[in-house]
């Protein structure tokens, strides 16, 4: 096998200077090729050659750039210099500009191929660009002749043409607007490769897609890839993003903390890293705080995070986050470890976003990311990605479990408490762990409960617990035993079991009732025995003392507290 591929002709190919086509193209254009880059008018082929052009021209490499019946040259370079590849001083140097519009309209296509035979021999180019074929086909069929001599004239330049600039060992580009239609065009038969763009209209959204028909001697991506025209060009979106199984990172057996006190305890040590994380829940359940713990607490243990954003801008976000650790956050931003990213164009493209999480996971590092949330991810999707939603998150996420990242997205619950709809989008086998966040009706009011529902590499809590969502976040409370029917949203109180303490929260009763036979123990001591945070345990006590359950002795450097009796229900 060895032998069998020294003995192969080698290709060479070169990079295209457009971001992802050279993925698309199988690894760049193969040198010496004759390529037809077709689309419709403003699909974008003309900007496609000149940055192609750019990218790769020198002066002992120089291209030529040959105008037929298309917009004036120095129309051509007043537009394309509105472009960052374009170099006004490189032009005449190793870019060259040739018209001839008045060889095609003042004789034949044997004049006009010597022309270009004449130019090709004078400058000696290593890349040769013709704009536009069809209007070489148009000269053909105007010249008087019936529709079966223009049309095998046509075909007879164009294989004269391809075989004199690849015997010049010339790599060409043949621009053409042309239809679906067009197929039996012989320039399609004579190509080595085929580009065609184009550009759709669903409703009031436009989306531009390329596709390489073929490339000869190469593998290239199938399928359509989406692309925009921006300031510095044309950049694709491969569908694909050259992934391979083979090379997803693995997982190491490790466990990420949530950033909730409580929350870890239920999944049992902390999300399984690596995995994708679904908290799905109505309005205001507490969904974005959960992300945002979650984001944080990455930051706090000196990873880096990402949180893209689809329904607030990312300075409304970071307000709200500001009271959870907006320094940090901050801090995190100037630091390279976190970055907030906004996405919310109503043309968005699915291949768009996983190439955007992918350079942001690459570009800081990250560890952790957060979608917040997937219903304003399919509202910021064009129409024609709406409809295969489902498909455009199971590529999306398997690209960013490729990476070793660990995923947790939001998402709206759809329909009444009882339905148990975490997502309309049938996606939850593409979920590792689920986490449900509810309204109940208790006494009078709406109280927020969340559950872990599904881990798919952990045992798990069971439990249905209370939270509040307080200024310091979620604060994940005990379950409510006396309380039964509670995934109906409104439960009924069982007399079997005692009410709650008066005066104190279900968490704040039960830290009193640790204390209770306790003795004197300092803030550290008690949050020992108690498994809270310091932070949070002192503010409880000091709710506690507030209320005469508890007493604080101050001895030397040292505070202690103690509880003064025993806590009646």
């Amino acid at each position: 096998m060895a032998d069998r591929d020294k003995s192969r002709v080698q290709i060479r190919k070169f990079k295209t200077g457009v971001p992802g086509l050279d993925a698309v193209l199988g690894g760049g254009l193969p040198e010496y090729s004759f390529t037809m880059i077709a689309g419709g008018p403003g699909s974008g082929k003309t900007t496609l050659v000149q940055q192609l052009l750019f990218a790769n021209a020198s002066p002992e490499r120089p291209a030529l750039f040959i105008t037929v019946l298309g917009e004036p040259t120095i129309k051509l370079l007043r537009h394309q210099q509105q472009f960052d590849f374009f170099d006004i001083s490189r032009i005449g140097v190793d870019i060259h500009f040739l018209n001839l519009s008045e060889v095609v309209l003042g004789e034949d296509l044997n004049a006009l191929l010597t022309a270009i035979t004449d130019e090709v021999e004078r400058l000696k180019p290593a890349f040769v660009a013709v704009d536009s074929f069809r209007a070489i086909a148009r000269t053909a069929r105007d010249q008087g002749r019936v529709e079966y001599h223009a049309r095998a004239e046509l075909d007879h330049f164009v294989q004269r043409l391809a075989i004199q600039l690849t015997a010049s060992e010339i790599t060409s580009f043949l621009i053409g607007e042309h239809h679906e239609t067009d197929w039996t065009n012989p320039v399609f038969t004579v190509a080595d490769g085929i580009v065609w763009l184009t550009q759709a209209t669903d409703q009031n959204s436009v989306v531009r897609k390329l596709q390489v028909i073929k490339v000869r001697g190469q593998a290239s991506m199938p399928g359509l890839h989406t692309f925009r025209i921006i300031s510095s060009g044309l950049q694709v979106f491969p569908r694909l993003l050259e992934l391979d199984p083979f090379d997803k990172v693995a997982r190491p057996d490790v466990r990420l903390s949530t950033g909730i006190e409580g929350l870890d305890a239920m999944t049992g040590g902390g999300i399984p890293s690596g995995d994708v994380v679904l908290v799905a829940g109505p309005t205001g359940s507490g969904k974005t705080t959960f992300g945002m713990q979650f984001a944080l607490e990455g930051l706090r243990m000196g990873q880096a995070s990402i949180v893209a954003v689809f329904e607030e801008r990312p300075r409304e976000y970071l307000a709200r986050a500001a009271l959870l650790g907006g320094a940090s956050f901050q801090r995190a931003q100037e630091e390279g470890r976190f970055e907030i990213m906004y996405l919310r164009p109503l043309d968005l493209s699915v291949d768009e976003t996983m190439q955007e999480l992918r350079d942001a996971v690459e570009r800081i590092g990250a560890t952790r990311v957060v979608i917040d949330s997937l219903s304003g991810f399919e509202v910021a999707l064009a129409p024609t990605f709406r409809a295969a939603f489902r498909e455009s998150l199971y590529r999306l996420l398997g690209m960013l479990t490729t990476t070793g990242v660990t995923v947790l997205l939001t998402n709206e619950v759809v329909g009444g408490p009882t339905e148990q709809r975490f997502t309309r989008y049938a996606l939850s086998f593409l979920c590792d762990d689920i986490i449900v966040n509810r309204f109940i009706e208790l006494d009078s009011e709406y109280r927020r409960v969340c559950t872990v529902l599904k881990m798919r590499r952990a045992r798990h809590s069971r439990a249905i617990r209370s939270f509040d969502i307080t200024e310091r976040g979620v604060e994940i409370g005990d379950t409510l035993p006396s309380y039964h029917g509670i995934t109906t949203g409104v439960p009924s109180y069982s007399p079997k079991a005692r009410p709650s303490y008066h005066g104190l929260t279900t968490r704040e009763a039960l830290v009193g009732a640790t204390l209770e036979g306790g003795g004197k123990k300092s803030l550290l001591a008690w949050s020992e025995m108690t498994g809270m945070k310091p932070d949070n345990l002192a503010h409880i006590l000091e709710r506690l003392i507030e209320l005469g359950y508890v007493a604080r002795e101050v001895g030397g450097d040292e505070i202690r507290y103690l509880a003064l009796g025993k806590i009646a229900p």
